[in-house]
């Protein structure tokens, strides 16, 4: 029996720990399917998304979605603390629970709470091991949560200034693009304000971006639940204007150059698929998407198009472009619809509703 309560011990142990350093130290994607934090997001996020679901006031369910991210951030670190704190205990109760002091022993109830003081740190000492298997896992559980400790407190500042990187150009995309930010409106707010060869140098930005969106969302998945400041902006929605903006630009647009279209969308789309494979979305071909749900049907392509004339753009309206408009959108579209689908994220249309306000617009002034 206490060799059994060993061998789970050390086997709760060592999961979390190797848990808590694939989730904050290693820098790559973990493909593995079998992980506590994968297990934990996928436990909490599935009630907490059904009870969105049944918030019809659209500021409310914003505002209950929003919470989740810092909450099961905080969820999965006090997980982590307690199931040390349970391992430690469950190895000194294995080794006979040699712990003597000024009060009684109580069993198993005085090991973890002996566990719990180890761990951090405090040392009331009213409870000491007095073997040396015991002293040598009070030290061991002891350097651990100094560890464990000092790691949360650097992890922390770190996944908040990434989130922080990510929310500046969202943000700027409000005046650029409307709210919610659309690529018709971007692009004829480009053409009305900006000369139109900056359009590559716009492109080039938002290649970074998504390259640090991909880089850091791989690296700390958690940040993928972390919505927005406004309800009408989300990473997802930036990521999509993205690619419908680059597919509309390769598709054909007269004097605009594709070769930062092309390279942004390759960025873009790749963040888009592995973020799809990190969370294991599911996602349908693109025709059984297009039964329920067509983004752009082909009225609103002409509506788009004749939106980008007014501004003296010149989209391409033959034959070939609209294979390849349709080819583009078949590389990206299923992947940030599976996306939306498991975020509860609204993705933008591709032209603006009528009379829609930008945030800063709308904003209470003095």
């Amino acid at each position: 029996m206490h060799i059994l309560a060993a061998l789970a011990a050390l086997i709760i142990i060592v999961s979390i720990l190797w848990d808590a350093f694939e989730t904050i130290i290693l820098p790559r994607r973990v493909r593995r399917k079998l992980r506590l934090t994968r297990a934990f997001y996928d436990v909490t996020w599935a009630p907490w998304r059904a009870v969105a679901r049944r918030l019809h006031n659209e500021g409310r369910r914003e505002s209950f979605l929003s919470l989740f991210g810092p909450l099961a951030l905080i969820l999965l670190l006090v997980t982590w603390a307690v199931g040390l704190v349970l391992g430690f205990a469950l190895l000194q109760w294995s080794f006979g629970s040699p712990l003597r002091g000024f009060e009684q022993h109580f069993g198993f109830g005085s090991d973890l709470y002996f566990s719990g003081v180890t761990f951090f740190t405090l040392g009331f000492g009213d409870l000491v091991p007095y073997t040396g298997a015991g002293r040598l896992i009070a030290v061991v559980e002891a350097g651990l949560g100094f560890g464990f400790l000092a790691l949360i407190i650097s992890y922390l500042p770190v996944l908040y200034q990434a989130f922080s990187r990510r929310e500046v150009s969202v943000s700027l995309l409000d005046a650029r693009a409307g709210s919610p930010p659309t690529a018709g409106e971007l692009l004829r707010r480009h053409g009305e304000d900006c000369p139109r060869n900056t359009i590559p140098d716009f492109l080039l930005d938002w290649e970074r971006w998504s390259a640090e969106l991909m880089e850091s969302h791989l690296s700390y998945p958690s940040l993928a639940y972390f919505r927005s400041q406004h309800d009408n902006q989300a990473w997802l929605s930036a990521l999509t204007v993205v690619l419908d903006a680059s597919a509309l630009v390769l598709a054909g647009i007269d004097d605009i150059p594709t070769h930062q279209a092309r390279l942004t969308f390759a960025m873009a789309r790749h963040a888009a698929v592995d973020l799809c494979q990190v969370f294991g979305a599911d996602f349908l071909p693109y025709k059984e998407h297009r039964k329920g749900q067509d983004r752009l049907p082909p009225e609103a392509l002409a509506r788009l198009r004749g939106l980008l004339r007014t501004v003296e753009m010149e989209p391409h309206e033959t034959k070939e472009a609209d294979m390849k408009l349709r080819h583009l959108r078949q590389m990206y579209e299923p992947y940030v619809l599976a996306l939306a689908d498991l975020l509860e994220i609204s993705l933008p249309p591709w032209l603006p509703r009528p009379g829609a306000e930008d945030d800063w617009l709308s904003s209470p002034t003095e």
